[in-house]
């Protein structure tokens, strides 16, 4: 019994080093490769596919400033003003499943790096505690700027496609630098699910999601003008 409690008590410094290390190297150092890119991978392979995997590591000053709009717009547009949680879109999901309404999304662009960067796909309560842990982690060593960086770079946009970089190139023909607005905003409607939707070839809906993230994004500009006076 002792040997197993020395284990476990092993296991968890260890388990701290690690994620604290890994945040404070990631907080300066590009990301070469993620969990889900592998996971990715592995489903492609035993599925017999050909396995794609698309990733180039692009600096913030080079991704276009639509696509940060958009991707505010669509995924969360209190990011600059919340640590990590934020706490109204968390009350409408608990008010929603109350009523018995289809469950809404509530994670921050904080949670969805922190999943994307050192967890997996599956949501489960093991999972969503981690993914607590290591976005209370970013929010406390990383400024905004470099968590909507990482984000941008790593985010699921296609089949084997992770990052602005890769999706600018693949369906666009462009770089992140050069995305339109309306480019950035059609990325940005494949977030919820990239495997289904697609940039390259958009549904109606998709047209329509891209309509009203491009009308969000206008706000989210003024909101920026604002905070710069």
């Amino acid at each position: 019994m002792k040997n197993l409690s020395r284990f476990i008590g092993r296991l968890v410094v260890w388990f701290f080093i690690l994620s604290v290390g890994g945040v404070i190297l990631f907080r300066f150092l590009p990301v070469p490769f993620t969990p889900l890119m592998g996971i990715r991978t592995i489903q492609q392979v035993s599925s017999g596919e050909q396995p794609q995997l698309h990733h180039q590591w692009v600096s913030y000053d080079k991704i276009s400033d639509h696509l940060k709009r958009a991707v505010l717009a669509s995924e969360d547009q209190r990011f600059y003003t919340h640590h990590g949680f934020d706490r109204v879109e968390i009350q409408k999901a608990i008010s929603e499943k109350k009523t018995g309404k289809r469950l809404r999304g509530a994670s921050t662009i904080t949670q969805q790096t922190a999943k994307n960067l050192f967890l997996w796909p599956r949501s489960s309560w093991f999972r969503k505690s981690l993914e607590a842990y290591f976005t209370f982690l970013i929010e406390l060593v990383w400024p905004k700027e470099r968590i909507l960086e990482v984000y941008l770079n790593i985010m699921e946009t296609g089949k084997g496609l992770y990052g602005a970089g890769a999706v600018a190139n693949h369906h666009f023909n462009t770089t992140a630098e050069k995305l339109t607005a309306a480019q950035a905003a059609l990325i940005a409607a494949t977030l919820p699910n990239p495997l289904v939707y697609s940039s390259a070839t958009p549904s109606p809906y998709m047209k329509k999601r891209q309509a009203l993230i491009l009308r969000q994004m206008r706000t989210v500009h003024l909101q920026e003008k604002n905070d710069t006076k």
